[in-house]
Order: structure tokens, then sequence, then C-alpha cells
């Protein structure tokens, strides 16, 4: 890369957005719920297509989320948070996911088994502990078919325990925030659990499996996104393209949203193109044309080992509550 483009190319990344309100998001975030709304109530005429359609507005809205986390639609975090509070994927609160996300941003600390709360990686110790059949499915769970089958109750599972030591283990400010969290989520889920019942005549069961379906199509998205590597620019990959963009809102341009995470989910593919090039070479050419290419290498073969190849057994340092969104 030569000077001029090199200076280009870093102005591209200190680009911040300017504007107060985000219409393009605050339209989806509506649209989102609508559909939500619409999928639930064909219920009692379809039920086996209520629940597929289901999954669709279920992931867009932890895509939605994940907007809100970095200041979109608008710069103003309690009110991000009231747009997309409503916790139609019943499982992760919003000010949970806000915090272990925005830690997952610490770039320096992508794929770190104790500081990166977004992992899938275990040290060789923890693993060791684990039961055989544990071990299995963990090596399962390093393909595609393993992400999409069992990947979302092994996050599930992974997740609820991780937070349960987690509550009991905080103190002070830090153990009222995160029972906050869970007590926001509590009276969302509660809002939910009535509309399914009563607006939707839906049995739990059957939005379980709308859930399910949503987080192994968000499965399929995170299971590229991190690899380890020496050069923390190559550990975050790029999917070039996918009809499935627009319901991960471009995240699969996952490397350009980590270096920009101000910009809004419509700028993506523009700051991608723009200099390809460069962001090949950023991430040392960890890069997928679309999903299918990602699915024709692992989708039965591990994409890399459960255990952190480069972990050196340090003592945690952060929470180990994991997300998959």
């Amino acid at each position: 890369m030569n000077e001029h483009s090199r200076a280009e190319f870093e102005q591209v990344l200190r680009r911040a957005t300017t504007s107060a309100i985000e219409w393009p998001t605050l339209a989806l975030i509506a649209a989102c719920h609508a559909a939500w709304l619409a999928a639930g109530m064909l219920h009692a005429a379809a039920p086996w297509l209520a629940t597929g359609l289901l999954a669709l507005p279920i992931a867009l809205h932890s895509s939605l989320q994940h907007e809100a986390i970095h200041r979109h639609p608008t710069r103003s975090a309690a009110w991000n948070e009231a747009l997309v509070f409503l916790p139609i994927g019943l499982l992760i609160p919003y000010r949970r996911y806000r915090e272990t996300h925005l830690a997952h941003h610490i770039d320096i600390r992508i794929t770190d088994p104790h500081d990166d709360p977004e992992s899938f990686y275990w040290t060789a110790a923890e693993h060791q502990r684990l039961p055989r059949v544990l071990r299995l499915l963990l090596a399962w769970n390093a393909s595609v078919a393993g992400r999409l089958v069992i990947g979302p109750a092994i996050a599930t599972v992974r997740f609820l325990l991780a937070e349960a030591r987690l509550g009991l283990s905080l103190r002070g400010a830090a153990a009222r925030a995160w029972r906050e969290a869970w007590a926001l989520h509590a009276l969302g889920l509660m809002a939910v659990l009535a509309i399914i019942h009563f607006v939707f005549v839906m049995p739990f069961l059957a939005y379980f499996g709308a859930v399910y379906l949503a987080m192994a199509l968000l499965g399929l998205r995170g299971f590229a996104e991190h690899r380890w590597a020496e050069a923390v620019d190559a550990r975050t990959v790029i999917v070039e393209r996918s009809w499935l963009g627009w319901l991960f809102l471009h995240n699969n341009l996952h490397l350009v949203h980590h270096k920009q995470p101000h910009l809004p989910w419509y700028d993506l593919p523009e700051a991608f193109r723009a200099h390809r090039g460069e962001w090949l070479a950023l991430n040392e050419g960890y890069v997928f044309p679309n999903y299918r290419a990602v699915f024709a290498a692992h989708g039965l073969r591990a994409k890399e080992p459960v255990v952190h190849p480069e972990h050196h057994g340090l003592a945690p340092t952060g929470s180990r509550s994991q997300t998959s969104t």
C-alpha cells in the first residue's frame, strides 16, 4: 500500500457518523417488531410456517440490539435501549449483552478463553476437566453442522451457568447493576410471554423452537467471525457476500465493524467496497466469498481446535459469561 492509499485508508478508519438520528435503523426496528407480531399471529392458521417465519425477526432483533449497543440509531444509550429492549429472543438481558459485547470489542483480547466473553475456545486445563461426552460435543460444535444443531443449546447452557457464577461472585455496585439487568429482563420477558400466550395463542414450546432456529442462524454468522492469529486484525473474518447480510445487518463484514464500530449497518458495505484490498491485507486474507464457502470448508470439519492454541493458562481477569450474538 503506498503512502497516499494508507493515509486515505486511515482516514476511513477514523470517519465518524454525524447523523443525530439514523432513520433507516429506526424504520427497521419498527418493521422488525411488526414482522414479529405478524408472524406470531399467523400461528393459528399455519403453525409450522409461523414458527419458521418467527425465527427471522427474532434473529434480526438480535442484530438490531447489537446496533443499539454501538449507539445506533440515536446518540442516546437510554433511547436505544428502549427501542430494542423487548426480549423477543428470551435468553439474554440487553444490559448483559451490552456489557459482554463491549468487552469483546477490546480487540487485543479477541479469542482469549477468559477475557473475551464471545470466545468459543477453552483452556487446556478447563477442557481436560470436562466429561468425555462434553468434549465430543464441543468438537462437533467446532463444525458448521454442529454449531447449527447443538450450538444454540451449548451457548445457552454456558451463558446461564456463567451468569449464575457471576451473580454469586459480584459485590457492591457491580452486583446491583447485574441484578438490575436481570430484573429489567424479567419484566420484559413477562410482556413477551403474555403476547405469545394471549395474542399469538401459541404454545411456548413452539415459540422456543423459533428462538432455537434464530439462534442457529446467528450461530452461522458467529461461526467464522473470529479465529486465533498472532496479528490482532487477522483474528476477524470478512464474508464478502450473502443475502443473510441483511439479517445480520452486514456483520458478515466483521472486520469492518470491529475497526469502525461507529458506522451504522447500512454504511458497512460501502466502507468495505471502497478499500477491499486494504481490508483483506489487514486481516491477512481471512476471508470467505459467502456462507456457502464457509459450509463447504467446515460443514463437517472443525474450523480449529476447541482448546486455544496459544493460551498459557493465565488467571481470568474478566467475566467468562458468553453470548453468541
